[in-house]
Parts: C-alpha cells; structure tokens; sequence
C-alpha cells in the first residue's frame, strides 16, 4: 500500500522540492486507504518545467479502480447524508483550518505540476482552496427546505436531500482551483464524492485529498488517478453514480453528458470559451490596459477556458490601446513557474505547445493579419522547459479559426469595431458563452453591453476577481451547470423532497 501522500501532508511544510529527487510515488485514496491500481501500473508524472524529468508516478487507474471507488462512495453515503449539518460544516472547518499553513507549499508543487507562475498564478490558486472550504462550511445550514400555508388540518413541506455518489472529474490547468467549486459543495450538502484526477496534473489532488482524509470518514471522498478515456468513463458511465460534474473541453464534455446522460444520471458541465474583451472609445487608459492584461490570462499561459482572447478595440483608440497594451506585454517575464519574478510558466505538455504553435501559425497564414506583438523573438527560456511567450494579432476577422475556437494559449486576437450593436453581434457570433468583460466609463453603456452579451459570467471594468458565492458556469457550449455559490450548491449538489402530511 502506498501511503506517500498521506504521510507527507500531516504537517506545515512537510513537502519535499521535488529536486534531484527519485520519482514519488502515490496511491490513489479508496475507502480512507491509499493503494496502487488494481493492474499495478502506472503514470509517470512529468513536469512541465523539464520535459524530461518525471517527478512521480500514480497509478494508473481503469474500470475496477473506478468501481472500487464508487463502491466506497456509495457504502459511505448513508451515515455521512445522515449527519447533523454541524458535524459536515466542523469537519470542512478542520479541513480549512489544516490547509491554511500548508498554501505556500500547496502552491509550489502547483508551479511544479501544471507549470503556473507561483506568484500571478499558483499562490492564489491554493489560498482559493481554503477560502472556498470555509465558504461552504458557512452554508452548511442553508440545506433546507420550505413550508407552504396549507391550514391547520395539513402539512405540507419539502426537503433538500443530497444526490447520493458524486463524481468530479477535473482539469489539468487549474486542478486546486476547480476542486474547490466541486469538492466542499459537494460534501457540506451531504454528498459523497469520488474525484478524478487530471493526468497530467494529479499531485496538488491527491495532498488535498490526505488532508481531507484526516477529516472525513473513510470512503467520503475517494480519489482516482488515470487516462480519462480508461477510469474518467468508467465513473461516468457507472450505474451507481448519481452525478457527474465535469470541467474540461467541449468536445469531451459533450460526450461526458451523452453517456451519463442515457443513464439518466445529473450532470453538470464547465466547458470551454472564446470570451470577448470590449473595450469603448472612453477607456483608453493605462489602468483598463492593465485589466486588460488580467482577462487574457496570460499570467497563466492563455490555458484558462475564462481567457478573454478576443479584444474588441474601437476604431477611434485601437492604435493607441494596442501601443499600451504591447508595451505592457513585453515587460511580462517568461521564466521558471518556481520563482517569484516569473509573470508566465509553461505549457503543460508538449502536446499542448504544438497546438497552440500550429494556430499560430495558422492565424499569420490569413491574409491581411498583422502582428502587435510577438513576444518569441525575446523568450529568454526555453529547453527543456515548455516555455511560450505571448502573441497579439491584429486585422483579425470574427471568422477565422483563432478567433472562433478555443486555443488554450496565450493567444490574443484584436479586432475593431464602431458601432455598439455591431460589437455585440460580433462578441456573440460564438458557440460559446462562459465569460465576457466590458470596460466603458459610461456606466450606461457597460452595462447595456453587459446585460446582451451571451455569456454566463461578464465582468465589467476588471478582468479578475472571482470570489466564493458567485455562480460560475457557462451558456450554450461552455456548459450547463452552475458552481462555487449557494445557488449552485442546491441546483448541482442537492434534489428536492415534497412531504404532505393529512394531521386530521
């Protein structure tokens, strides 16, 4: 049995660098016991900021794997739904209360395992987790039902109940990040849970999860590491999952609700985007260049499916914005994900480099494109790290490829426009429609333009900000589904109950 994780994460800054170290090896978490997979292989874990070290191995995770998890899930499930709401809210309380002094190194092995700058990125990723563990706690008690005014001679009432087996399946690019929209939601509102971990960025998981198991009774939370075409759907198409939550790709998740889906099970999906920046004639300052900046997300390497990657600038300061803008961009430091003065990380694995290079390469194809900036000619890193610096592209048209589909790269195309209906037909001309950002000082303006835009999140005047109890999730393809609030904690995590009660 391999216990690594769980004896690494009983104390404050108990985690290893990772540096000229033997590869680690993890079990996966399955009824409160870490073991190995059911065929004994493995994953070798590498990281982005050397393409050719491996810096663990997990297990390699396939059908009965995701059964023997599901089967602790759902053994787990009667007693933890039956809890007291207190007895849920202190052990997420713990949970919060033991993760708080491990942030620094929770954030540091994020830098290692999904190359985000530590300081822009990784950092405020892990002290997300425990903002978001003890939002929850807090609405613990809010689980619950109505009366309705029948007279004296009736009852009538309904109850929040829990789903029953959850199962969460999880992105490589912001893995802490997006466990904390799922994990304490799922388990305050009495739900057991069994997360799959990314590939490509297990480690931060499976250390949140020998925190949680000091917490929580065996079998509440079960983590799997493995492909997601192997143990990713088998927990999908399980009989005894009553809900998938999903966060990734578009094309995925949209066989994700498919197959879970012909089962009748709950899904919820957080998918993919191609997010419009607009920026008016009135906003031509240093400061909205500088939100600018944040909503492309290039501070994590454009792979954010929140990227604002299409930056609508009007005619009358487009030269002007864009001048700012490049000037900003280019003092952006490209560097090892580890160190405090890298602004960007890297790529997450080759595969992901070569795609973002070949829609670059597509894009400067097009006629007319013109290039603002191409921060590869200064990229000061490189070999044997997956280094990308960012690119801005001009003349785009709202109909070409690296406008309309998502690159998950730092990647920005810049488009103008004239007219404010024309701006958002444009912004809305997309299959998708999960976040947007609008930047006027005509209130007036932002917020019309904000109120048409087909999106599920729109931000107006800042390109960041994301707290706990705002609903997050997108419109058309980037998903259905609501999280990281109250409101999505009752529609994803809970059902409802009606009881009628004849007292005569």
């Amino acid at each position: 049995m391999t216990t690594t994780a769980r004896d690494r994460a009983t104390s404050a800054g108990a985690y290893p660098s990772y540096d000229d170290e033997q590869p680690r090896d993890y079990g996966m978490l399955v009824g409160g016991e870490w073991v190995p997979a059911a065929s004994g292989e493995t994953i070798d874990v590498i990281t982005p900021v050397d393409r050719f070290k491996v810096v663990a191995r997990t297990p390699r995770g396939r059908a009965e794997d995701a059964d023997r998890a599901v089967r602790a899930a759902r053994a787990a499930y009667p007693a933890w739904a039956a809890l007291p709401f207190a007895e849920r809210q202190r052990a997420l309380l713990r949970i919060a209360d033991d993760l708080e002094p491990l942030v620094e190194d929770l954030a540091r092995l994020t830098a290692l395992d999904t190359g985000n700058a530590l300081r822009t990125q990784a950092r405020p990723e892990a002290a997300l987790l425990v903002q978001a563990f003890r939002y929850f706690a807090g609405l613990a008690g809010e689980v619950k039902g109505v009366t309705l005014p029948t007279g004296d001679e009736a009852l009538s009432y309904t109850r929040r109940l829990p789903l029953g087996v959850v199962a969460g399946i999880l992105p490589w690019n912001s893995p802490l990040m997006i466990a904390a929209f799922k994990l304490p939601a799922a388990l305050v509102s009495g739900n057991t849970m069994v997360l799959k971990a990314a590939e490509d960025a297990p480690l931060t998981i499976l250390e949140l999860a020998a925190v949680c198991a000091r917490h929580l009774p065996p079998g509440v939370l079960n983590v799997v590491t493995g492909y997601g075409a192997e143990v990713g759907e088998a927990l999908v198409v399980h009989e005894d999952v009553d809900k998938v939550s999903f966060t990734g790709s578009t094309a995925v998740g949209a066989g994700v609700a498919s197959r879970a889906g012909q089962r009748l099970a709950h899904v919820s999906l957080e998918l993919g985007g191609k997010s419009p920046c607009v920026v008016f004639p009135d906003s031509d300052t240093d400061a909205v260049v500088e939100q600018v900046l944040l909503a492309t997300r290039f501070a994590r390497q454009g792979q954010s499916c929140t990227s604002g990657s299409r930056l609508f600038l009007h005619e009358d300061i487009h030269d002007s914005f864009l001048d700012k803008l490049v000037a900003r961009a280019s003092e952006l430091r490209v560097g090892d994900p580890r160190e405090e003065s890298s602004d960007i990380g890297c790529i997450i694995n080759e595969r992901q480099w070569q795609r973002v290079q070949g829609y670059i390469e597509d894009g400067l194809a097009q006629d007319g494109v013109g290039v603002a900036y191409d921060g590869r000619a200064s990229l000061a890193v490189g070999e044997p790290g997956l280094y990308h610096a960012p690119m801005i592209l001009t003349q785009v048209s709202n109909d070409w490829r690296i406008a309309r589909e998502e690159i998950f790269g730092p990647v920005l195309s810049v488009l103008r426009w004239k007219d404010e209906d024309e701006v958002v037909r444009m912004a809305n001309d997309t299959h998708y429609g999960l976040a947007a950002f609008v930047f006027a000082r005509d209130i007036g303006a932002a917020m019309r333009t904000a109120h048409r835009i087909e999106s599920g999140w729109v931000q107006v005047n800042q390109g960041g900000g994301q707290l706990p109890g705002q609903s997050y999730g997108g419109m058309k393809a980037s998903g259905q589904g609501r999280e990281f609030s109250l409101e999505g904690m009752l529609e994803g995590f809970t059902q409802i109950q009606q009881v009628n009660v004849r007292l005569t």
